[in-house]
């Protein structure tokens, strides 16, 4: 095992409530994990949630860029756990387009005023 800190914040809104720096015990290896009471269902469990986090991550940042289902579908096909997945452009114009075609009404009527009051600047 190895000694590692924890840092974290607690905020309420933007005020700083607290900051606290603690040292765990690490294991170094999945066997030293399971040497000392780790299950091999704790360790997935928990190496899966926050792979979780890191695919909302990509899924997001390609929504943002205008990806369609079908293209992130693709993205997330190639995606393994430790592995970086690569950058993400976003795409000004096609965002835009994508989020004008899942805007209400008044939403659209909005996002085309600005369009006419920038070309007309």
């Amino acid at each position: 095992m190895v000694k590692k800190e924890v840092s974290a914040t607690a905020k309420d809104g933007n005020e700083v409530v607290g900051n606290v720096t603690v040292t765990v015990n690490f294991p170094e290896t999945v066997q030293e994990a399971f040497d000392n009471g780790i299950s091999e269902e704790a360790l997935l469990s928990n190496a899966f949630a926050n792979w979780k986090v890191t695919l909302q991550s990509a899924i997001r940042n390609r929504l943002k860029a205008g990806k369609s289902v079908d293209e992130i579908q693709s993205d997330m096909d190639s995606a393994k756990m430790g592995v970086t997945m690569t950058a993400n452009k976003v795409d000004p114009q096609q965002a835009f387009i994508n989020k004008f075609k899942t805007a209400n009404p008044e939403e659209q009527a909005r996002m085309l005023a600005l369009l006419q009051e920038a070309a007309q600047a």
